[in-house]
C-alpha cells in the first residue's frame, strides 16, 4: 500500500470465514469427491461434527480448511484400516506364532508332562488355525466386496465428469447413452452390492467401510489433546470415581475434591461453559495441607502422569519487570523468539492443570493478564497469537494468612473443629480480600479453604507414606510392614497442627528412611524378604522376616 497509484488499480476483495452452517454445505458439496477418493462412506454426521468441532477446538485455524482437513484425515485413516489386517485377526496370529515356538521348545524335552503339554498345545493350535482360516476367508470377502463398491463409485464419478464434458461440447448423443444407459446400470449394481455388504456384515462386521461423529472426534483429540470422543463405560465410571481417586493421595480435604471433580464432569459432560477455562479455584489455608498435592493428583488422574501440568511459581514474578515473562518478551527485547512461559506452555498443550503457586506473591500486574483468561478463556501473547484457555483447570494455591492460622490453631485446642474451620475460613477470606482485587476474586469459581489436619488424617498419610516406601522396596526385591504401634508411633511424633504433614515426612525421613538405609547398606536383610517394623523403648526397630521366629519382638 506504499504506492497509492498501484493500489487504486486493484480492487479490494474482502473475504469473511464461512460460518460452520455455511462450513456443513460446503462439506456436502465435497463430500461426494472424498468418497471417491478415499473409497469410503462419508456420513452426514461427520460432516457436522467436523464443521463444530473444528470451530470450538481448533482455534489457530480457519472455517472450512480445518472442517476439510479433519474429513480428510478420517476417511484416509478409515482407508488405511480396510487395507490393515483386522485386529481379532492379527490377535489369533500372533497367539499361534506363539505356541508354534513352544511347540518348537517342547520337541526337546522328555517325559509324560511335556508330551500332554505337547497334545494340548496341538489341540488349541487346531482351533485357532480353524478360526483363523474362517475370520480370513470372511474378511476376504468382506474386503473384495468394498473394493467392488469403491471401483464402482469412481466408475460412476467418471461416468458424470464425461457426461458433463460431452454437455458443454454440445455431444448429445453420447449424454443420452451415459444418463439412461450406463450411469442407471451402474447405479443399480452399486445398490446390489451395498445389499450384499449388508448381508455379509450381519453375520460379522470386520471391517467399517463409513466415516462418522466417533471417527472426527478422534481425530480432534489427536491433534489438540482434548479429550472430545464419545466417552467409553470405563471412562463414565472413572469421572464418578474422581473423589475416591484424588482422596487416595489427598487427605481430609473432601470439599476441595468435591470442587475439582464437579468441574471435571461438567466439562465431559458438555454442560461447561465454552467461553471460560473448564474451571478456577483458589486454595487457601495452612502450609502442608496438600493444596499443591491436589493439583499434582489431578494431573495424574487426567493424564497419568502428575508432572504434566503447567506449574508455575509466582514467586519468579515479584518485579514488575518479570511480569512480561508470562505472555512473552515484546520485540526488540531480549527474549522474545521465546514466546511466554504461561501462553508457550499452554498453545502448545490446550487441555492442562495449570497451577499457579504462592498467588500473593506475584506482583499486581499479573493479576491483570489472569482477569482475560478466567472471563474470556483467551490470552493474546507477544506474537499476537491467540492463546485457548477454554480447556485448561487454572489451581492458584495461597498461603495469606498462614500467621493466623497458626495462632489460631495453637491456641484453639480443646475447640470444636467445625467453630475453629468457621473462625479461620472468615479471617482468610477477610485477609484474602484485602490483598486482591475483587474484580479478580469475581471471576474465580470457587475460593476453597483448606482444613487443618487432624491426628487421624495424619495416620492416614503414614499409611499413604509407607504404601510409596513398599513401591520403592519392590525394585530391591524386599518388602516392609509397620506394626499399629510403629504407625501411631510416626503419626504422633509427625503431627503437628500448624505445619501438615511436612513435619510427618520429616520424622519418617529420619525415624524411618535413614535407619532402614542404614541396614540395607550393612547387608542385614537378604532379597525376598519382609522387613517387620515396630517399636521399643519409643524407637524404630527393624527385623527380617526369616528372623522374627527367634526375635520376641512382635510377641
Amino acid at each position: 500500500e506504499k504506492d497509492a497509484a498501484l493500489e487504486r488499480r486493484f480492487q479490494p476483495v474482502l473475504i469473511n470465514q464461512p460460518g460452520v452452517e455455511d462450513t456443513i454445505s460446503i462439506l456436502r458439496g465435497l463430500k461426494e469427491k472424498y468418497e471417491v477418493h478415499h473409497g469410503v462412506r462419508i456420513t452426514d454426521a461427520a460432516l457436522i461434527a467436523a464443521a463444530r468441532l473444528s470451530h470450538r477446538y481448533i482455534t489457530d485455524r480457519f472455517l472450512p480448511d480445518k472442517a476439510i482437513d479433519l474429513i480428510d484425515e478420517a476417511a484416509s485413516r478409515l482407508r488405511i484400516e480396510i487395507n490393515s489386517m483386522p485386529e481379532e485377526l492379527d490377535e489369533i496370529e500372533r497367539k499361534i506364532r506363539q505356541l508354534e515356538i513352544e511347540l518348537v521348545a517342547l520337541k526337546k524335552e522328555k517325559g509324560e508332562a511335556a508330551r500332554e503339554k505337547t497334545q494340548k498345545i496341538k489341540e488349541e493350535l487346531a482351533n485357532l488355525q480353524e478360526e483363523r482360516n474362517h475370520l480370513q476367508l470372511h474378511w476376504k470377502m468382506e474386503k473384495d466386496v468394498i473394493q467392488q463398491i469403491r471401483d464402482t463409485k469412481a466408475e460412476i464419478d467418471q461416468k458424470r465428469n464425461e457426461m458433463e464434458k460431452a454437455e458443454r461440447e454440445s455431444n448429445l448423443n453420447t449424454v443420452a447413452e451415459i444418463k439412461y444407459g450406463i450411469l442407471p446400470e451402474l447405479e443399480m449394481r452399486l445398490n446390489q452390492l451395498n445389499d450384499k455388504i449388508q448381508k455379509i456384515q450381519k453375520e460379522r462386521r470386520m471391517l467399517k467401510e463409513e466415516v462418522d461423529d466417533e471417527d472426527v472426534a478422534e481425530i480432534v483429540s489427536r491433534w489438540t489433546g482434548i479429550p472430545v470422543s464419545r466417552m467409553l463405560e470405563t471412562e463414565k465410571d472413572k469421572l464418578l470415581r474422581i473423589e475416591k481417586k484424588l482422596s487416595e493421595r489427598v487427605v481430609g480435604q473432601d470439599e476441595a475434591i468435591l470442587a475439582v471433580a464437579n468441574a471435571i464432569r461438567r466439562s465431559r459432560a458438555g454442560l461447561a461453559d465454552i467461553n471460560r477455562p473448564i474451571g478456577s479455584f483458589i486454595f487457601l489455608g495452612p502450609t502442608g495441607v496438600g493444596k499443591t498435592e491436589l493439583a499434582r493428583a489431578l494431573a495424574e488422574f487426567l493424564f497419568d502422569d502428575e508432572d504434566a501440568m503447567v506449574r508455575i511459581d509466582m514467586s519468579e514474578y515479584m518485579e514488575r519487570h518479570s511480569v512480561s515473562r508470562l505472555i512473552g518478551a515484546p520485540p526488540g527485547y531480549v527474549g522474545y523468539e521465546e514466546g511466554g512461559q504461561l501462553s508457550e506452555a499452554v498453545r502448545r498443550k490446550p487441555y492442562s492443570v495449570i497451577l499457579l503457586d504462592e498467588i500473593e506473591k506475584a506482583h499486581p500486574e499479573v493479576f491483570n493478564i489472569l482477569l482475560q483468561i478466567l472471563e474470556d478463556g483467551r490470552l493474546t501473547d507477544n506474537k499476537g497469537h491467540i492463546v485457548n484457555f477454554k480447556n485448561t483447570i487454572i489451581i492458584m494455591t495461597s498461603n495469606v494468612g498462614a500467621h493466623l492460622i497458626l495462632e489460631k490453631s495453637r491456641s484453639g485446642n480443646g475447640k470444636d473443629p467445625s467453630v475453629l474451620y468457621s473462625e479461620i475460613r472468615d479471617h482468610v477470606m477477610s485477609m484474602l480480600r484485602q490483598q486482591l482485587k475483587p474484580e479478580f476474586l469475581n471471576r474465580i469459581d470457587e475460593i476453597i479453604v483448606f482444613h487443618s489436619l487432624s491426628k487421624e488424617n495424619i495416620r492416614k498419610i503414614v499409611d499413604l507414606q509407607v504404601n510409596l516406601l513398599q513401591i520403592q522396596l519392590a525394585d530391591q526385591d524386599l518388602s516392609i510392614e509397620l506394626s499399629d504401634r510403629a504407625k501411631n508411633y510416626l503419626a504422633e511424633t509427625g503431627y503437628d497442627v500448624a505445619f501438615g504433614a511436612r513435619p510427618l515426612k520429616r520424622v519418617i525421613q529420619k525415624e524411618l528412611l535413614d535407619k532402614l538405609a542404614l541396614q540395607i547398606l550393612e547387608g542385614k536383610f537378604e532379597k525376598n524378604q519382609k522387613i517387620i517394623v515396630d517399636v521399643r523403648n519409643k524407637e524404630l526397630v527393624f527385623v527380617g522376616s526369616d528372623e522374627l521366629e527367634k526375635s520376641p519382638l512382635l510377641n
